[in-house]
């Protein structure tokens, strides 16, 4: 790829293991699929499928792990020239059990420290940042040094008339407590003109879980659009200037609800690169989510954007 990308996102990386079979606990599946998995990692995956060009700031174990990641980027046409390996080490692991329709418990391997912790900010591409169309971050990789100086480096690389995103992206079993992890977002919130989570993640970057609360406090700190993910009612999104979206949750067969909010996430970047009108970008997001949550995968499930169009316009997922 030459010339600005269109979308860099900045963070999680790892392997998702997901039983072949739902309804049962982990002790008792035998079988499992390898999928490549990561919130930062998917949303780059998202927005490749959708045409753009797109990279991930990450880092691998040197490990057989490491080097499916790198052939799965490829694959899925997102850049890896920003991808480095931390030998000593492994590349994280994540198991998942399913149990449709909303409960899908996680196990993150991610010792003695995930490789993706440890990217430094004197190893940015300051140039690439800047000049990206959209910069993704999440508050993960606040949690713990030297991702957290980076990704506040990162983040402060940008200018306010750029598109910013901060992914809430809150994992309690990362952090000491929700305080902490209110305090750095809080701070990466300076720096971002899009925020994007889900109501418990709300509560914790600015003290409000109720949605028009919510979205209200992002704005205080400086946001120009809050979009607040409501699960089964839906999405809320208020921009600086008061207009609102609310879009209702579009019915699929859930499979597998852990890849959601990374389409939505992907599709958020499209819609807004694209320079659609409000409704449009929120209702193909909301439908790129869907479309996740009926297939079992992460990464590899990311929809094109004729299947998003196709769902909107009545097709069954």
């Amino acid at each position: 790829m030459t010339g600005a990308l269109d979308v860099i996102t900045m963070g999680r990386v790892g392997v998702d293991l997901y039983p072949l079979r739902s309804g049962v606990p982990l002790e008792e599946v035998e079988t499992f699929g390898r999928f490549l998995g990561g919130s930062a990692t998917n949303v780059a995956v998202a927005a490749a499928r959708h045409g753009r060009s797109a990279a991930v700031i990450t880092r691998t174990g040197a490990d057989p792990f490491g080097r499916f990641v790198r052939r799965a980027l490829a694959e899925y046409g997102v850049d890896d020239r920003f991808v480095a390996d931390v030998p000593g080490l492994p590349t994280p692991v994540t198991f998942c059990e399913l149990f449709p329709p909303d409960d899908f418990p996680l196990y993150f391997y991610r010792f003695p420290k995930a490789p993706d912790l440890e990217i430094r900010a004197d190893e940015l591409d300051r140039a690439a940042i800047e000049a990206a169309g959209v910069m993704w971050a999440t508050v993960t990789g606040l949690c713990a040094e030297p991702s957290r100086t980076a990704t506040l480096a990162a983040l402060g690389l940008r200018p306010r008339s750029a598109l910013t995103v901060l992914d809430l992206d809150y994992r309690p079993m990362f952090w000491e407590s929700a305080e902490e992890a209110g305090r750095w977002a809080d701070e990466a919130l300076e720096h971002a003109t899009v925020a994007v989570g889900n109501l418990a993640e709300c509560q914790v970057a600015v003290g409000e879980r109720e949605p028009v609360r919510a979205a209200r406090a992002l704005l205080d700190r400086g946001v120009r659009l809050a979009v607040v993910k409501r699960g089964p009612e839906g999405v809320l999104a208020v921009a600086a200037d008061g207009e609102t979206v609310q879009a209702p949750p579009v019915p699929v067969p859930v499979v597998n609800g852990l890849g959601a909010g990374d389409a939505f996430g992907g599709a958020l970047c499209h819609g807004l690169l694209a320079g659609w009108e409000l409704p449009r970008v929120i209702g193909f997001a909301n439908a790129a989510g869907a479309l996740v949550a009926s297939r079992l995968a992460c990464a590899a499930a990311m929809p094109a954007s004729d299947e998003v169009t196709a769902l909107m316009n009545g097709a069954k997922a």
